[in-house]
């Protein structure tokens, strides 16, 4: 049902991700290798998630067949926030894949793609039920790890992750799960970190990451409150 993730919806200004990204935005909309980003006022940072489909009327029949309340918006079924938990979730037929072209001359320097969405859970196991079991997204890992103070579930969807973190100190509750934060690849990050220090943004030092080989470092402004990572020395997930 579901083929890829299409494209995420922020609450701001495309010129800010345009500097962040280093990739130029066309009539409205940036597109890295595997996901779109559109823009446009909400009550949180991320405001949606649209997941690509082959077949929207196949889809609407599966989603019926599963119990997904859903409604038929021009050419998105647009899933309840009950269905849901609460993350605006939509799907949709593939609205573009040109990639945006880079700002400066050195494609290294600018974000190649997305790595991974993270949805903050406070019920990972009903979030396996829905992810998996009705969306039918791939669950490929189910880590906790106390250390981090977090469970981990990671989705494959494409060629990126969806993932849901839920706090190991909280609990579990029946509270909503939210859209949160993003992490992006780069071919290479000592680049992309010098581009993002020359424009202004804050980001922290580059530091090993949790993945072997992987090297990571914070975006602390020009994201529009959406926690962000940036991803460099892997492939794909």
């Amino acid at each position: 049902m579901i083929d890829a993730l299409d494209y995420l919806t922020i609450a701001g200004t495309a010129d800010v991700y345009q500097t962040l990204l280093g990739r130029r935005v066309i009539d409205g909309r940036l597109r890295t290798r595997n996901i779109a980003l559109t823009f446009d006022a909400g009550n949180e940072p991320l405001c949606a998630i649209v997941f690509a489909t082959a077949d929207l009327d196949k889809a609407a029949r599966l989603l019926a067949r599963r119990a997904v309340e859903c409604k038929r918006v021009g050419g998105r079924l647009i899933l309840s926030a009950q269905a849901a938990h609460g993350v605006p979730v939509a799907l949709g037929l593939v609205t573009s894949t040109a990639l945006s072209p880079a700002i400066d001359a050195d494609e290294t320097s600018a974000v190649s793609a997305l790595d991974h969405v993270v949805i903050r859970s406070p019920n990972p196991e009903r979030a396996i039920a829905f992810y998996a079991g009705r969306l039918g997204l791939d669950l490929r890992l189910d880590l906790s790890n106390p250390a981090w103070g977090s469970r981990l579930l990671f989705f494959r969807c494409g060629d990126l992750v969806v993932e849901i973190a839920h706090d190991l100190a909280k609990g579990v509750s029946d509270g909503p799960d939210r859209l949160w934060g993003l992490s992006w690849r780069v071919p290479d990050i000592a680049k992309a970190h010098a581009r993002m220090k020359a424009a202004g943004i804050d980001v922290s030092d580059v530091r090993d990451g949790r993945r072997p080989g992987s090297q990571v470092f914070t975006v602390k402004s020009h994201t529009e409150k959406v926690p962000t990572l940036i991803i460099g020395g892997i492939g794909r997930w």
